[in-house]
């Protein structure tokens, strides 16, 4: 039985069968009596379509419902036979053809199909639809896949006294009852089913209008009532019109879509969502407490990326989800260089090179990973491929095809692509052709050199010195995986840098082209070993570079004293790597940050390089002397914020960290003194969100009681007050709290983003002597969690869950055995073997700072 699944075949049978004319979607989100329902919302779809084929037969889409009435063309059909495994029978359809399904369906706490939120702070309701990948089917009767397009109107009735938002223009409401109203949206463009939007609830709502060459667009930005003081609208309309006057000017083509509205939601899975012109986030992007640059560094590339989607995703669609990672991955490339040309964030491709790029990176080196272009032969195919390979290796990717064939050129192309195939399906070869056209280079073979093999190259660079300290030879060697042996080619920049009075100063850059297992560089030949040689200066490649020894010395003693922030990340970056492989000791790493953290500019490096910097120490060091890498690690942090500039992201970010590392009497009880307020530390605001990473710290550590956080959450009666406090619950060293936690975690009525904030915080390293039932807890849950708890929310479970403190030989052995006996959904079994592939990562790297211990 297909369930809720569909294949591409399915899919393909069905488009080449139907075209949609339209959908008409009568939805009731009120009980009868003119407020909310809590369970269920009324639904009726009317459905115009036609048929190549008259007397065939196919199906239409609806999960979880409660089915009253069918009728296809005048004729009754019987819900009790018609609907089935989330699925409608159509049979002897005509040339054209009328659906009309009348159904109760299902509010979800999972984030998927339409989310109902009740807000703790003042018991307002607000809901919102999320319908990617294949959810628009969980409120409405579709067909459900993106080569289906049409054109919807929506008719909503709802609670007099809320907002409606669709993808079409919002019309005055009219009243049908008391305290009861009906918005009648105006037709939508043609679409795809995924980027349908309902949003509705007791939002507040602010407006703007941005004028531009094609005229002017209104803009909304919605939010929850108790989170209106903390909307910084004036700093969202700016970056939105910033992004609008950049891609209608880049990509020559009108925003399509009318209107603008941007809504913050709450529990949401996701960053955003592209829904065309009702573009949904998650609202903590609304910050209520202090935040770092790179908090609004990146909040600017969620705004961007979603905007990008607007052209590339919303106006032109893929035909299936094969093209998926083209969606996102353009997204993705396109968000940071709007960023960099258009916003205050000209340093972005600097905090994708320190942050983003490092999560593709580590995805592509799992056992899970894929070709770029993934075979995406169903939706269950789908819901796995998304992950960081379509986002940030597919934008690393796509940046360095920008520069294999000009940005002009790609742009020309790209806008023709535009206008061809406006509001269609077409596919990744028809891009791949308008590039051919506009830049006139041939690009098959690029296409399936990156897009169709797997897996990162290494590039290393080898060398003789003669008796003058020059270079007598000089190749660059490219490695790869046995299991993704691919070489490719790479457009590689190679910097020189040198000590000029104390400053790391670029001496000499060139550029080559690699290729093979050896490329010999003879312009180096003659010329004198720099201080640091760096491989992929300027960031083109997607590769792990490797330093020399002389270069590793270099940075390690003063990598602060290289003035360009990009060349730092890529220190940062492939000395993290060699870190991770097992090539540099942990505890070189923890010196390499100490000296230089301090100094750091790049905002994404500044936060995410201590957070690498917790996993080395806990994973990665030699167990033998961890304990002192640990004790080394939380007095550098406390230096580290004692020395930082009051007031400054170094500040609140090397607080948070000290909070996290602090294990010894001493460091415990300031964290606590942080926290009452008997220690002050100057400039250093301890507002809600750090006062809730204090506690977690605290709770982690024994210090505090489930009393003590109750009394926090009476501070703030928020859902996020919730959910940290459920975080802070979970982290107590104690058997207790870990039972009821993990019982919490797989119970279905716990909403996900509580449930996502538990399953981060439960499993502590240190915590070993609690935790030690919890492998064979996690794998009986791997077995069922995606079924019992809903796809995203069982995978966020199974990813982020498993008690990673336990990890050792005896673990893997005990995977192994599982593996090998399993029934679990391949979508289970891929994060297990994602897990064993970690165990085996950590192992190998405590074996090298080992070594350097005995050295």
């Amino acid at each position: 039985m297909p369930g809720t699944n569909l294949t591409r075949d399915e899919a393909a049978t069905r488009a080449a069968l139907l075209d949609v004319t339209s959908y008409t979607i009568d939805l009731d989100l009120t009980d009868g009596s003119g407020s909310g329902s809590t369970d269920t919302f009324g639904s009726t779809t009317t459905l115009e379509f036609t048929c190549r084929e008259p007397g065939s037969s196919t199906f239409a889409d609806l999960v979880d419902a409660t089915v009253h009435e069918i009728t296809l063309n005048g004729r009754s059909l019987d819900p009790a036979t018609a609907y089935a495994d989330s699925r409608i029978a159509l049979d002897d359809l005509q040339a054209v053809n009328t659906l009309v399904v009348r159904a109760d369906c299902r509010y979800t706490n999972t984030g998927e199909g339409l989310h109902r939120f009740v807000d703790p702070a003042d018991d307002r309701v607000y809901l919102y639809s999320q319908f990617e990948v294949p959810d628009a089917r969980r409120v409405f009767t579709t067909f459900e896949q993106p080569d289906l397009k049409s054109v919807f109107t929506f008719n909503v009735v709802a609670p007099s006294s809320w907002a409606v938002v669709s993808n079409a223009a919002t019309p005055e409401p009219e009243e049908v009852g008391p305290g009861t109203s009906i918005w009648r949206f105006p037709q939508t463009k043609r679409m795809s089913t995924y980027i349908t939007a309902i949003v509705a609830g007791e939002y507040h709502a602010e407006f703007d209008t941005y004028s531009g060459k094609h005229g002017d667009i209104p803009l909304g930005f919605y939010c929850r009532q108790s989170l209106k003081e903390h909307m910084d609208t004036d700093d969202l309309a700016r970056t939105t019109k910033q992004s609008f006057e950049f891609f209608e000017r880049e990509f020559d083509y009108p925003y399509p879509f009318g209107k603008y509205d941007q809504l913050f939601v709450p529990e949401y899975n996701m960053g955003a969502m592209e829904n065309a012109g009702c573009v949904t986030f998650r609202d903590e992007y609304l910050p209520r407490s202090r935040q770092p640059r790179s908090f609004f560094e990146f909040r600017t590339s969620v705004i961007t990326h979603e905007m990008a989607h607007m052209w590339f995703g919303n106006l032109v669609t893929m035909r299936w989800w094969d093209d998926l990672w083209l969606n996102e991955s353009f997204a993705e490339w396109a968000c940071y260089w709007c960023e960099a040309e258009a916003t205050d964030f000209t340093d972005a491709w600097t905090g994708f090179a320190n942050a983003r790029k490092q999560t593709g990176y580590r995805a592509d080196q799992l056992p899970s990973t894929h070709p770029i272009a993934a075979d995406n032969v169903d939706l269950h195919a789908v819901e796995v491929n998304f992950d960081m390979i379509t986002y940030a290796k597919g934008a690393s990717v796509l940046k360095q095809l920008v520069a294999w064939v000009g940005l002009d050129p790609f742009l020309a192309g790209l806008r023709q692509y535009f206008k061809d195939f406006e509001y269609s399906n077409p596919e990744f070869k028809d891009l791949l052709a308008a590039l051919e056209k506009s830049s006139g280079r041939e690009l098959q073979g690029w296409a399936h050199e990156w897009l169709q093999t797997a897996g990162v190259n290494t590039l290393t660079p080898s060398f003789d010195l003669d008796s003058d300290g020059r270079y007598s030879s000089f190749t660059v060697q490219q490695g790869a995986h046995p299991q993704w042996p691919t070489l490719r080619r790479h457009r590689l920049g190679i910097g020189l840098y040198d000590d000029v009075d104390g400053r790391l100063v670029r001496r000499d850059y060139l550029e080559v082209d690699v290729e093979g297992a050896s490329t010999e560089v003879p312009a180096l030949v003659g010329i004198e070993q720099p201080a640091l040689l760096l491989l992929n200066d300027e960031d083109h490649a997607f590769a792990k570079i490797r330093l020399d020894d002389r270069s590793r010395a270099t940075a390690i003693e003063g990598l602060s004293q290289l003035d360009d922030s990009l060349a730092r990340a890529l220190v940062w970056g492939s000395t993290w790597d060699m870190t991770r492989d097992g090539e540099m000791p942990a505890r070189e790493w923890v010196d390499l940050v100490l000296a230089n953290i301090g100094q750091e500019t790049d905002s994404w490096g500044v936060t995410r390089i201590p957070a690498s910097t917790a996993l080395a120490v806990n994973y990665y060091s030699d167990p033998a002397s961890r304990d002192a890498l640990k004790a080394r690690w939380e007095a550098g942090l406390r230096e580290l914020l004692m020395a930082a500039e009051p007031g400054s992201d170094h500040q609140l970010t090397f607080a948070q960290a000290y909070a996290a590392a602090a294990t010894s009497q001493e460091a415990v009880s300031e964290v606590a003194a942080v926290l009452d307020g008997s220690v002050q530390i100057e400039g250093l605001a301890v507002d809600q969100d750090l006062r809730w990473n204090l506690i977690v710290a605290l709770a982690r550590a024994g210090r505090l009681t489930d009393q003590d956080i109750d009394a926090e959450l009476e501070r703030d009666k928020t859902i996020s007050g919730q959910e940290r406090a459920a975080a802070a619950r979970v982290a107590q060293p104690t058997a207790e709290a870990k039972s009821a936690g993990w019982a919490a975690i797989l119970d279905p009525a716990t909403p996900n983003e509580t449930a996502r904030e538990m399953v981060l915080s439960i499993f502590r390293a240190g915590q070993e002597d609690v935790l030690e039932p919890y492998l064979d807890k996690f794998l009986e849950a791997a077995e069922t969690a995606i079924d019992t708890l809903g796809f995203h929310k069982g995978s966020t479970v199974l990813e982020y869950g498993f008690p990673r403190p336990l990890g050792s030989e005896a673990a893997v052995a005990r995977i192994d055995e599982w593996l090998a006996s399993t029934s679990a959904p391949k979508g289970a079994v891929r994060y297990v073997e994602e897990a064993r592939a970690e165990i085996l990562r950590a192992l190998a790297a405590q074996e090298c700072d080992a070594g350097a211990g005995d050295a």
